[in-house]
């Protein structure tokens, strides 16, 4: 059996990516929190374990295709099961979880501590992270909705003759 919601995940996701990545070019003409870079921490992290430079559009590129493909699939599968009534509620509650996860396993794993209190800017990166994950999950959450209930824009039905 086909699962109509496959095709339907990714592109929730890579919408999501795209919110996701706009708040981050924000982030970066703005100057907001210049010493919480995320992406560079993550490019370090990926050169030593590879033991060689790795450039800097990787961590983006990774990230990027990261959200749109395996977080968006794995969202559409939990969507059903999401609390919440409207996909944007369910968006939240995934990018709760997601925050969560990466303030406690990924941000310590890039040497940033949890939810990012190492660099010693107090709770605004973990703050900034928490919008950068809603940014994306709400995002993905609304066109997720949209697609699945197939309320997609439809040219109108003319019932002249």
């Amino acid at each position: 059996m086909t699962r109509r919601w496959i095709w339907k995940a990714p592109v929730a996701g890579f919408c999501g990516s795209a919110a996701h990545a706009l708040l981050m070019y924000l982030k970066s003409r703005t100057g907001l929190l210049p010493t919480f870079q995320p992406y560079d921490n993550f490019q370090a992290a990926l050169g030593h374990l590879i033991g060689s430079h790795v450039d800097p559009i990787i961590p983006w590129a990774m990230s990027f295709l990261n959200g749109s493909t395996l977080l968006g699939l794995c969202f559409g599968w939990a969507y059903p099961s999401l609390p919440g009534n409207s996909g944007a509620a369910k968006g939240l509650a995934f990018g709760l979880a997601g925050w969560v996860v990466m303030g406690v396993l990924f941000f310590p794993l890039l040497g940033l501590g949890i939810f990012a209190m190492r660099l010693g800017l107090g709770i605004a990166p973990a703050l900034f992270s928490l919008g950068m994950l809603l940014a994306y999950s709400v995002v993905m959450g609304m066109v997720y909705a949209v697609l699945a209930s197939g309320s997609v824009a439809k040219p109108p039905v003319s019932n002249a003759k």
